[in-house]
């Protein structure tokens, strides 16, 4: 049986550092029927400069060029020519294990009728990497819990063109960064999804990435995306209250949130046993989301606040409980214990994280 030909997707806008390591780590798969679909949207570095240079050493590489139009017009764009019955996402600050299309290849051929998959992904920061591992609510219900949050990485997904229609094989505008997070839920509801234990790529973290850049509108339209999932299950009235702290992180909002919270956790308690356990993992995921939103603001009280209102302390970690615990009453306590928490974390994470040195090393020697 022949191969299916895969089009690996790689928009590309300022990437000048990473995109080298990128394509290198296409281009040296052990999977060797694909194509790379490179959309340069109007980058003002060397990116496409870089990524010609691939071009003209490797048929394999295709290019689209053009101004700035962003992410959603470059992936749709990328969509429409490729010629896969694969077709692999990939950014260009990330890099892929050699393994990973042939994994996801050998998944589809398995498993036909998957409309798409995802899998683990490690962590790059500062010079290190850490292991990532599935986490145990991935066992629950993938369409379930698409209403909640962007149940893969973006750029380890990978669409089976032979079962997706592709009048729903596209990105909405409207959900500009959390362009995933759409079209996920709106696949995850059609089509059977299967998320992968293993790592298959290294996710990059630094202040240029695009969930760095725009974190604020992305938390933003996640909170709207949810808000609309859960109207249109019947387990809201409107999610007014609950996207309002997207915009203001206030005490006023805060309580909103948390009583929006506890009133859906009390709908969801009355949904049939099959399908509750999904839910409240979905509930449980979109509290932590709040409870990052609020404690990145660096005021103890409004996290104070929002933890006593759900009677959700003890859902946190035990170290965190007690730097946020003297927040309503002492804030400059709590932040010294929050710092100090932060130090402790970062360090058990570069006891425990292997050296990037020898993973990167095959990816410093590209044409770049």
């Amino acid at each position: 049986m022949t191969r299916p030909l895969i089009s690996v997707l790689l928009p590309v806008y300022n990437a000048e550092p990473y995109v080298a390591a990128a394509v290198d780590s296409i281009l040296r798969q052990d999977y060797d029927r694909l194509e790379v679909i490179a959309i340069d949207d109007g980058s003002t570095d060397r990116s496409l400069e870089i990524l010609e240079r691939y071009r003209r050493a490797d048929r394999r590489v295709s290019i689209i060029s053009r101004a700035n139009r962003g992410l959603v017009a470059s992936l749709n764009e990328g969509l429409a020519v490729a010629r896969g019955e694969l077709i692999a996402r990939m950014d260009a600050d990330d890099f892929a294990y050699p393994w990973r299309l042939s994994r996801q290849a050998a998944l589809f051929a398995a498993r036909p009728e998957l409309g798409f998959c995802g899998s683990v992904v490690d962590m790059l920061q500062h010079g290190r990497i850490a292991r990532g591992q599935l986490d145990p609510v991935f066992r629950l219900g993938l369409p379930v819990l698409s209403k909640f949050f962007t149940i893969f990485m973006h750029p380890t997904v990978v669409y089976n063109r032979r079962v997706v229609d592709e009048s729903d094989l596209n990105y909405n505008c409207s959900y500009r960064h959390a362009e995933d997070f759409d079209l996920f839920r709106r696949l995850a509801g059609r089509y059977p999804a299967a998320m992968m234990s293993e790592s298959l790529l290294v996710y990059r973290l630094h202040p240029g990435s695009v969930t760095s850049r725009h974190a604020s509108e992305m938390r933003r339209t996640h909170l709207r995306i949810v808000g609309e999932n859960l109207e249109a299950e019947g387990l809201v009235q409107d999610s007014v209250d609950l996207c309002a702290i997207g915009d203001d992180v206030s005490f006023d909002n805060v309580r909103r949130a948390a009583a929006f919270i506890c009133g859906l956790e009390e709908r969801i308690a009355e949904l049939p046993a099959a399908s509750r356990p999904s839910f409240e993992a979905g509930a449980l995921n979109l509290f932590y989301f709040l409870y990052q939103l609020v404690n990145d603001q660096q005021r103890p009280a409004l996290t104070h606040e929002l933890l006593t209102l759900t009677a959700k302390w003890n859902v946190i970690r035990r170290r965190e409980k007690y730097a946020l615990s003297p927040g309503a009453w002492a804030p400059w306590l709590s932040q010294a214990s929050i710092w100090a928490a932060r130090r402790a974390d970062w360090m058990a994470y570069r006891l425990k994280s292997a050296p990037a040195a020898s993973v990167l090393a095959p990816y410093r020697m590209g044409v770049a």
